[in-house]
């Protein structure tokens, strides 16, 4: 097989194995809304870095392995899918679109993502979020310590349990747990549930096809302690 063809079902196929990751991004990142090579399948990645990244169309791409570092990453309209587990830094600084990891994340997982949707079906490693600006994120499993670190805006729901200092320095993204947490980072604590809490809740849960109900959820946020330095906090900065 060539390392580019057109499938029967109008998808384009581009094989790793006997093509360079770099033409791969080179075609992906010259697409625009006009394209009609919407629908993509990239087979053998053998756990190559950066692939998919800065994709500025909305096409569909599907990843048909793992991945490694960075993969999806700048990612502004498109949605990929990875049949896999990833790396460091998926979907970092992602702008729109869905990002659907079908194992897990390593750390910094959605990490100074504007907006968009990352779904992890599996468990994501430590800093899941951290610096999060906007951006929906659903992990299905577990998540590692200090996620959603400096987390400004968004949602990250967990559907299983958080690791140690969960929303350490967190600003105003919205956090929900599942299960337990290890501990709370500064300047996050438990919040109530709204019943606007609720509806966003639900709604992320149904998009990312989790196998659970908001009651079951526990909010975090921020205390807004340490907006603004004050010498009786000077220990938690």
């Amino acid at each position: 097989m060539s390392a580019v063809q057109k499938t029967l079902e109008n998808t384009v196929v581009f094989d790793l194995s006997s093509s360079n990751l770099r033409d791969l991004n080179g075609v992906l990142q010259s697409l625009n809304a006009g394209s009609n090579q919407t629908v993509w399948t990239v087979l053998n990645p053998r756990g190559a870095h950066a692939i998919a990244v800065g994709i500025t169309a909305p096409v569909s791409v599907t990843i048909d392995g793992h991945a490694g570092y960075y993969c999806a990453g700048m990612n502004d309209g498109a949605a990929i899918t990875v049949n896999g587990s990833v790396g460091t830094g998926v979907a970092e600084n992602m702008m729109s679109g869905l990002v659907h990891v079908k194992g897990d994340a390593s750390q910094s997982a959605g990490a100074t993502a504007h907006g968009g949707l990352l779904i992890i079906d599996g468990n994501a490693s430590a800093r899941c979020g951290i610096s999060m600006k906007g951006v929906d994120i659903v992990v299905k499993g577990n998540v590692g310590h200090m996620s959603a670190f400096m987390a400004q805006s968004g949602n990250l729901v967990i559907c299983g349990d958080a690791g140690e200092a969960l929303g350490d320095s967190l600003y105003e993204a919205r956090l929900f747990v599942k299960g337990n947490v290890a501990s709370l980072g500064a300047d996050c604590e438990v919040k109530e549930m709204t019943q606007e809490d609720k509806t966003i809740l639900a709604g992320l849960l149904a998009k990312a096809g989790a196998d659970a109900k908001p009651e079951e959820f526990t909010r975090y946020g921020s205390a807004r302690k340490l907006y603004n330095f004050h010498v009786d906090n000077a220990g938690a900065y």
